[in-house]
């Protein structure tokens, strides 16, 4: 009797929140003419989070029917009001310091992950100096050296890696990409000493890292769960083994062999801050984290797409093949040269497969601002209040009928009609680390925008450019039997990718390159 009634008083408290929560929403409506228009929804605090979760873009669509490019909806407990178009982008990813804050949304979830005191765990003056000391290994030089590291890394897994036995075969894609990609990404931006370490050890500890990044992170990032206590492990055994290798460097003095000292812990080592403050090791141990987890993750998803979509049009994989022929750069016996840095200007057909992938399938589809500022939206009679999240959506506008036609289908060569994307010079500006353009103006936005624009976009590029121009040297790619199109997209993560299974053909070309 006892529990029944308990059973009995909590139905009817729920009953009466939902009765209460439809109410507010009635009056809100009517009353508020200064709050953007509040998405519909039966649960408090839940809210919308279900139908946002499971395809953002699908929601953001339907909501901008209903409501228009202006419309807050309920994040697990949290206002987070939505501005779609190059509008919107312009409105929260250049918006000022002092009004919209990254750090206050981010940092729960990415702190554990990459460690204190850098990222989102720090004032933002020492975040761009962070980007600048980083910026080292994003130089022409810098890239034009890691062309031949990242092509080795590819022909090696392609000569090693049980997924490439034999002749021809079958793949997950997208696990071998996520293996090739942390190589690449090791050996370019890490140095020898890390890449030497990156073994079944240390896949481990990446793998339960990575899974820090799991969505229930933004609210519950403290919480006792299995994968938090694995998360926080491993970053503390992958500080220890950057930890390891600097203090090896400091023992060795002047025994630090020139490529040690050049490549980017080297750098970071003889970095000062603004203060006069050496970086400490902890902090550059951090740095690297972050650079190894932020480098792999967008060239994992995309390079995966990229060869999803090749394999769903073999006839582009020969197309790519026939421009790299085109070049008549050949070696011994007319096989086709070693890549270099200057043959990506005079690959077209490849930058555009890369761009076209990444408008369809940005591996973020929701940038956020946490309020700091009542913000009055231009044009408008909104005012955004303190108590919300503003929440940013560059992929609608890549998928915009009215910036690229026939917008959902994947078309390498629509950019070669397509309109260039015009800076204007107040577009341009120096956030502290380097001049950069503040982009937002583009509808094509597929590495962020603003003051907390990737830096590591020209890396990205070159990197899945090497990559695809060596897999598509060496290898066909086609879908399994009785497949076509591609995989719908996985959302359950923070960083949206494929979803699995992800499995196709291959097979290799009798010809090599030297």
């Amino acid at each position: 009797m006892y529990w029944s009634s308990i059973g009995v008083y909590a139905l009817l408290t729920f009953v009466a929140s939902i009765v209460l929560n439809v109410a507010y929403q009635f009056l809100f409506r009517m009353l508020n003419k200064t709050r953007p228009p509040l998405v519909f929804h039966w649960i408090p605090f839940l809210g919308s989070t279900i139908r946002y979760g499971i395809d953002p873009y699908a929601f953001f669509f339907s909501c901008r029917e209903k409501y228009g490019d202006i419309f807050t909806f309920i994040l697990l407990g949290r206002p987070t009001t939505v501005y779609l178009g190059t509008q919107g982008n312009e409105f929260i990813l250049n918006g000022k310091l002092k009004d919209v804050n990254a750090e206050e949304v981010y940092s729960p979830l990415t702190t554990p992950v990459f460690g204190s005191d850098v990222v989102y765990d720090c004032p933002n003056s020492k975040l761009i100096e962070q980007k600048k000391f980083i910026k080292y290994g994003l130089t022409q030089s810098a890239l034009q050296s890691h062309v031949p590291l990242i092509e080795k890394e590819v022909l090696d897994y392609l000569d090693t890696s049980p997924n490439f036995r034999g002749t021809s075969g079958e793949v997950d894609i997208s696990a071998a990409m996520a293996e090739i990609t942390i190589f690449t990404a090791g050996s370019a931006l890490q140095g020898q000493e890390v890449r030497s370490k990156l073994t079944t050890e240390f896949a481990a500890l990446y793998h339960d890292l990575d899974k820090g990044f799991s969505p229930i992170n933004f609210m519950l990032p403290w919480a006792p769960l299995p994968h938090n206590k694995k998360r926080d492990a491993a970053h503390a055994r992958m500080r220890a083994i950057y930890e390891d290798i600097i203090n090896e460097r400091r023992c060795a003095g002047d025994g630090v062999s020139r490529e040690q000292t050049s490549d980017m812990i080297g750098n970071l080592m003889s970095c000062t801050y603004k203060n006069g403050q050496s970086i400490p090791d902890k902090e550059i141990a951090h740095i690297m984290i972050t650079l190894l987890m932020a480098g792999q993750h967008s060239s994992s998803s995309i390079s995966s797409w990229i060869m999803l979509r090749l394999a769903s049009q073999p006839a582009m994989v020969e197309d790519l093949y026939q421009e790299q022929i085109a070049l008549k750069r050949t070696g011994p016996n007319d096989n086709l040269a070693p890549l270099q840095y200057k043959d990506f200007d005079r690959l077209p057909l490849l930058q555009n497969v890369i761009k076209e992938t990444l408008r369809l399938h940005s591996s973020i589809h929701s940038l956020m601002r946490k309020v700091k500022n009542p913000l009055p939206v231009p044009g408008t009679p909104y005012v955004i209040p303190t108590s919300h999240v503003l929440l940013a959506a560059p992929g609608v506008t890549a998928v915009s009928e009215q910036y690229f036609p026939n917008s959902m289908a994947w078309d390498p060569r629509r950019w070669e009609t397509q309109e260039p994307e015009q800076e204007e010079k107040d577009d341009i500006v120096d956030y502290g680390y380097g001049v950069v353009s503040k982009g937002t103006s583009s509808p094509y936005l597929p590495f962020g925008a603003g003051r907390h624009r990737c830096i590591g976009e020209k890396f990205a590029y070159l990197n899945l450019a090497v990559i695809v121009a060596t897999l598509v040297r060496h290898m066909r790619f086609y879908n399994l039997e009785g497949k076509t199109g591609v995989p719908d997209t996985d959302y359950s993560s923070l960083f949206s990718g494929p979803l699995k299974p992800t499995r196709i053909r291959w097979e290799r070309r009798a010809l090599k390159s030297v």
